[in-house]
């Protein structure tokens, strides 16, 4: 029931993400959720839930918006997995590094992907902008903590309720006295 609610989330994500977002005027910024959503999948979830839940996530924002088929689902397999293992075993407290490690590893994968899109398409890329990255990098770290808390009350109501299945008896004799 958990991992599908999260699916529908992450369509209903990616939908609004590839659609309505665009629409938003640049000053308002455009917050990546569907970045989100694979962060807080790595946090929260085990390791076959969430590398099939990061490559579900990536493959649809491949195919509503992708420029180079593959890159999405590479990039967000790689996030689920760099911050699985940073975080499996960590001492410190969830909350102590949830937020920080989202603005960090948003830094990282996006200059990542722009050195690697350079080499793949080195013509058709726009100079790298300091200014837009750190601005980006913020955007998403004030859109993280919101999201984080209602994701989080999506998570512990949906593993908290259990699906009951009725159970059939097969009756004998009359049923109607």
């Amino acid at each position: 029931m958990l991992i599908f609610f999260f699916l529908f989330l992450g369509i209903f994500t990616v939908v609004m993400q590839s659609t309505f977002f665009p629409l938003l005027p640049d000053w308002l910024g455009r917050p990546d959720f569907i970045f989100i959503l694979v962060v807080f999948a790595a946090y929260k979830f085990g390791w076959i839930h969430g590398l099939f839940y990061a490559f579900v996530l990536g493959w649809m924002t491949d195919v509503m918006s992708g420029i180079q088929l593959g890159i999405f689902p590479l990039q967000y397999i790689l996030l689920f997995t760099f911050l699985k293992v940073i975080t499996e075993n960590s001492p410190l407290k969830e909350s102590a590094y949830q937020v920080p490690l989202v603005g960090f590893s948003y830094f990282i994968i996006q200059m990542g992907f722009y050195f690697l899109y350079s080499i793949i398409l080195p013509g058709t890329l726009p100079e790298w902008s300091w200014n837009r990255m750190v601005q980006e990098t913020i955007i998403i770290l004030l859109a993280t903590i919101p999201s984080f808390i209602a994701f989080n009350y999506c998570y512990e109501f949906f593993s908290k309720r259990r699906v009951v299945h009725r159970v059939v008896r097969k009756r004998t004799g009359n049923e109607f006295r």
